[in-house]
């Protein structure tokens, strides 16, 4: 018996520069790996075995051959060397391209030879599904065939990346909407952490007196009605003008979402670290990208750390504590006729303090981009270009800070009745695209905040004065929710959101 990891399949693409780990399992003693001129032997142990071909340079195609001592072989063809990148999140990392903005013709126009991509199987707990899923699973060439059920931000990254560095560039999509990131990192690591451990606190005060078989029972029932309400409710958004959120439950019932918590619950914490993340793992990488933190708005004062733990957690199985991670910060949201509330800023506050301080991260900021009344914006390019400019910045030092950044708050003073404002990136000035700039509120030593009367710009420096705020002492820009988005370098980036206290409640 030889076996390897679904993720190894024709077409794959295998991590450029990097020592490439191969790993299985096998009745024999002895396994051998071959590629182009390499050769590598290992002896299996306790039934598993390991190892790392050498290093290669962009290319392909090649075959690898995997051979046992007593015969078993596998081979994969069409195996390309290039950059690897795990696409990981909820449903905006999820959004497939055919369903984005201009996806139609994007995938249309889809034919790229140097893009691949791989779909970790979305089952949500360990049972014969998720076996047969793998089974069914491979990397996917880049034709219009395949390409619409990708992710819309994945593609344009990998596309980006690709036409910039000239090589062949695969997404393992490793995401599923609704999903907190407790799902994505192991019990351990939750129990580790005070900040972060009601999450397991909270499921095991469920799940203690459950009866399983009822709580079973009531899922299957929950999958079939709520597949229904959501045929309904896209219909329902696809056909109606204007379309609210209360309109929707009035004409297709009560939404269900996100079904019973328990053991065989995608949103369960630790959940999909074990039916995902370590079905993929330590697949070799370049590095990973992000985008969660919506679900996450119930508790934004504990995300710094729970995005941090993350971190380290896929490092740690990755094993490599210095592989690339970057971060999309959550652009503008809030449904209509709900109160505009201050918790994504807290999300976008934590992940903008988790850039600043654990290495090797990158922050797209991506605030102009979100959608009124739609948790899901579907215009994904930007997205995923922005990423890529973090990447080549970051993981690649091949951009500079002129192109990968919009303005970021450094530092203030004070000086009268103003406050000045000054910004990182921002040495070819900052630009406002309205008639007056928007966002910026002042308060003084009582912290009550007041829209600023009067914004100007000069240079990397925004001085903001109200009427209302004779001693300033903080400055925040667009701490809400949902609000409208005019200032940005003159690369077009925008500026991020901020507050000049960090964490001063």
């Amino acid at each position: 018996m030889l076996k390897l990891p679904a993720i190894f399949s024709d077409h794959m693409i295998l991590q450029r520069r990097k020592p490439v780990v191969i790993w299985g399992e096998s009745d024999a003693k002895k396994v051998t790996v071959t590629i182009q001129d390499a050769r590598v032997v290992t002896y299996v142990q306790d039934g598993k075995w390991q190892l790392f071909l050498p290093p290669m340079e962009a290319g392909g195609p090649y075959v690898l051959t995997v051979k046992t001592d007593e015969e078993e072989e596998k081979v994969y063809e069409d195996v390309m060397y290039g950059e690897i990148w795990l696409a990981g999140g909820q449903s905006n990392m999820e959004l497939e391209l055919q369903n984005s903005k201009n996806g139609a013709v994007a995938v249309t126009e889809a034919h790229n030879e140097l893009l691949r991509f791989y779909y970790t199987p979305k089952v949500s707990y360990l049972c014969d599904e998720l076996y047969e899923q793998e089974e069914k699973s491979c990397w996917e060439l880049c034709c219009p065939e395949n390409v619409g059920r990708w992710s819309a931000v994945g593609y344009y990254f990998a596309r980006k990346l690709a036409a910039q560095l000239d090589v062949p560039v695969g997404i393992i999509g490793c995401n599923w909407g609704g999903t907190s990131a407790s799902c994505w990192m192991s019990r351990e690591a939750l129990e580790n952490d005070k900040v972060i451990s009601s999450y397991v606190e909270e499921y095991d005060a469920i799940v203690a007196e459950q009866d399983f078989d009822a709580y079973c029972k009531e899922r299957e029932e929950y999958i079939v009605y709520q597949a229904e309400f959501d045929k309904n409710c896209k219909h329902y958004y696809e056909t109606t003008p204007n379309p609210t959120w209360e309109g929707a439950l009035e004409v297709c019932g009560e939404n269900k979402y996100p079904g019973p918590m328990g053991p065989r619950s995608e949103y369960r914490p630790a959940g999909l670290y074990e039916t995902m993340i370590q079905r993929i793992a330590p697949y070799t990488l370049a590095g990973f990208l992000y985008y969660q933190g919506e679900e996450d708005d119930k508790k934004p004062r504990s995300y710094y750390n729970l995005l941090t733990r993350l971190i380290r957690q896929w490092r740690e199985d990755w094993h490599d504590d210095k592989l690339p991670f970057m971060i999309v910060q959550l652009p503008m949201f809030s449904n209509v006729g709900e109160e505009n509330l201050t918790n994504w800023p807290l999300i976008r506050e934590a992940q903008h303090r988790v850039y600043r301080t654990v290495k090797n991260t990158g922050l797209a900021v991506v605030l102009d981009k979100g959608e009124y009344s739609n948790i899901h914006p579907v215009d994904k390019q930007p997205v995923g270009e922005r990423l890529a400019l973090q990447a080549m910045y970051h993981a690649y030092g091949l951009d500079n800070e002129v192109r990968a950044f919009g303005p970021f708050y450094q530092s203030c003073y004070t000086l009268q009745s103003y406050i000045w404002l000054i910004f990182n990136h921002a040495r070819d000035g900052i630009i406002c695209t309205g008639e007056n700039p928007l966002g910026f509120e002042v308060a003084g030593q009582d912290k009550i905040f007041y829209p600023a009367d009067s914004v100007q710009i000069q240079g990397n420096k925004v001085r903001l004065f109200s009427a209302n705020v004779k001693e300033p002492v903080y400055a925040r820009y667009n701490w809400r929710n949902y609000a409208e988005v005019n200032m940005f370098g003159k690369n077009g980036l925008p500026m991020a959101p901020f507050r000049t206290s960090m964490n001063d409640e």
